[in-house]
């Protein structure tokens, strides 16, 4: 068995007027159509608008500047990340504005408030998108044309090839060559023969993993722009015996792509029945939730039936392409107001706003805008003040656990004009003074203010009222959020890796075998095998093919040497042998030309010594 060093002009097939050999140009052939990627051609186009739309598209689609694009569709989207952005939290936006005077007007020119709906961001993306497609197109139909197509024919010369081994066979052509398709048939590769060589082909999973990967990515940017597009987000605050039904007007804020149309919300609907809270009342841990659940029941469609499930932290309820999350959870003071003639105004529980997440204090507003003093005349009152879960005097005004240990309602009233008959819209969690009284004592000096335990009532200064302490119910708040695109995103994700994956470890590979007659009458077997890059077990699966097809094609033994050159082996001592030697001698310059003819291939016992890269 022999080995030949992989030729320095091997793979490249280089034209006729190069003074390139027919050999070198028969080696370039075999390699190929190995790959999918396009050919460079160093063309200078012509100064024409022609010309230059060409050169521009050839740029627009080479894998260079997909690559580009992509990498600055990643940096552009830094700054969404660190510039708050206008689409999701307006306020914020408007603090970081009156924080940075002088880099607001920057900010603005350079579109940064709103990153992902900017024009340089879309020129990127669509940009990008373009690419793609036009990389894909061209090699996807290269490649159906090479899976259409049959491997190249065998080189004249198989030891130029990276990988390559011989050996002598007794075993006919004819035969060597099938037994060579059968084992190739049983490794899936593609098969052709043509004359005394055949031709074996595989690994175009590689292209296809390469494609894939490809096409995922467009998967992805058209999965994110639809979900950009058509999305909804929105959040809502509801109270233990309250519900939710998927309409505009239901959403304590809602979010919406440009294409969103109000008549594409899905017909459901949920209600709270019930939410449980526990904490960690000691160590390290101490006021971490441990349950935190909302219950609730739930229905799809207008005419569905009435489900019942929880809602958990990263558990979230899936319900007509939407996702209901659980975000916070709160406490709703339930309290009774009668105005100065002891009628009713106000019944139900009242959401206060979170001011300290451990322990969960809020600030409560109560307003009630129609109110009557004791003399029936028409006014307007107001409550502000604190709601505390666990109250401890000695510590304050704030609560000290989250749970409703020591439930307490502080309060203080303030009577005149809330500022609602305007027109104007107001905060719920806000309270406009400026054109309102605050109760006082009887003194006229001290200003009123009550703590008020479940049960308790209290009643304001000169007839003007009384308010009662029920109870306390819990709130969540939830956020329903569909995005059209996640699904698409989830499988081009997919789809991405596996492609990846597949073009990283799935190497294309072709083998050669060829089978002639040798002149001592034995069959001269040769393998050899090229592969599309630096592929190192290429050697090893070569030496691998050639131990099996040895199976079919074992060595031919080696001749054993005459004891004395010249002279017949049978030969009786002391015969005169001038004759036979004068016969011997004129048939040895054939059977030396027959040695030399065969010098390229010697005949080692192990194929995978003549196996190399």
């Amino acid at each position: 068995m022999s080995t030949t060093d992989t030729d320095t002009a091997a793979g490249q097939e280089a034209p006729p007027e190069s003074g390139a050999t027919a050999e070198e140009r028969e080696l370039g052939a075999a390699e190929s159509q190995l790959s999918t990627a396009p050919v460079e051609e160093i063309n200078i186009p012509s100064l024409g608008p022609l010309g230059w739309a060409r050169w521009f598209w050839r740029q627009l689609t080479s894998m260079r500047v997909a690559l580009l694009l992509l990498l600055l569709l990643s940096l552009g989207t830094i700054p969404g990340s660190l510039v708050p952005q206008t689409s999701i939290d307006q306020l914020k936006v408007q603090d970081f504005q009156e924080r940075h005077p002088t880099l607001t007007p920057i900010y603005e020119k350079l579109q940064l408030f709103h990153v992902y709906s900017s024009v340089w961001f879309s020129a990127i993306y669509l940009l990008l998108f373009i690419s793609l497609i036009g990389c894909i197109v061209p090699r996807t139909w290269q490649f159906i044309g090479q899976l259409r197509g049959r491997p190249p024919a065998a080189p004249r010369r198989l030891t130029r090839l990276p990988a390559y081994t011989t050996w002598r066979s007794e075993a006919e052509p004819e035969q060597v060559l099938e037994a060579a398709r059968k084992i190739m048939k049983r490794r899936r590769f593609r098969i052709h023969g043509s004359g005394d060589a055949m031709a074996a082909e595989k690994g175009y999973l590689r292209e296809v993993g390469n494609l894939l990967f490809h096409i995922a990515l467009i998967v992805l940017l058209v999965s994110f722009a639809a979900g950009q597009l058509w999305k909804t987000e929105g959040s809502t605050l509801i109270t233990e015996g309250g519900g939710f039904s998927n309409s505009v007007t239901q959403y304590d804020d809602i979010k919406s792509g440009q294409l969103f149309d109000n008549a594409d919300l899905a017909p459901f609907g949920f209600q709270l029945d019930r939410f449980t809270a526990t904490y960690e009342r000691s160590g390290p841990q101490m006021r971490t939730p441990r349950t935190f659940r909302a219950d609730v029941s739930y229905w799809d469609g207008a005419d569905g039936a009435t489900r019942k499930t929880s809602i958990k932290v990263n558990e979230p309820l899936e319900i007509s392409g939407y996702k209901v999350y659980l975000l916070n959870h709160g406490y709703s003071p339930v309290v009774t107001i009668r105005d100065g003639k002891g009628n009713v105004v106000h019944q139900g529980p009242a959401v206060g706003l979170p001011i300290d997440g451990a322990n969960l204090t809020e600030s409560m507003v109560i307003k009630v805008p129609d109110y009557r003093d004791k003399d029936g005349k028409k006014d307007q009152i107001g409550f502000q003040g604190q709601f505390l879960p666990t109250w401890v005097r000695s510590q304050g005004m704030f609560s000290v656990f989250p749970a409703l240990d020591n439930p307490t309602l502080v309060l203080t009233a303030y009577h005149g004009s809330l500022g609602v008959d305007g027109g104007t819209p107001q905060s719920v969690y806000q309270l406009d003074k400026s054109r309102m009284k605050q109760f006082m004592e009887p003194d006229g000096k001290t200003k009123f203010a009550r703590a008020l335990k479940v049960g308790d009532t209290m009643k304001l200064p000169n007839g003007g009222g009384t308010l009662s302490f029920d109870g306390v119910k819990e709130w969540a708040s939830f956020q329903i959020s569909h995005k059209p695109g996640d699904q698409g995103a989830l499988i081009g994700a997919v789809a991405a890796l596996v492609g990846l994956a597949g073009s990283l470890f799935i190497q294309r590979r072709r083998v050669w075998v060829r089978a002639v007659r040798g002149d001592d009458g034995t069959t001269v077997v040769e393998m050899a095998g090229l592969g599309r890059s630096e592929y190192a077990k290429l050697p090893e699966e070569l030496a691998d093919l050639a131990v099996r097809l040895q199976t079919d094609a074992p060595p031919a033994p080696e001749a054993e040497p005459d004891p004395e050159p010249g002279r017949d082996s049978t030969e009786e001592p002391g015969k005169d042998s001038t004759k036979d030697a004068g016969k011997d001698s004129t048939k040895e310059p054939t059977k030396d030309s027959a040695s030399e003819s065969a010098s390229d291939t010697a005949d080692p016992a192990d194929p995978a010594e003549g196996a190399r890269a």
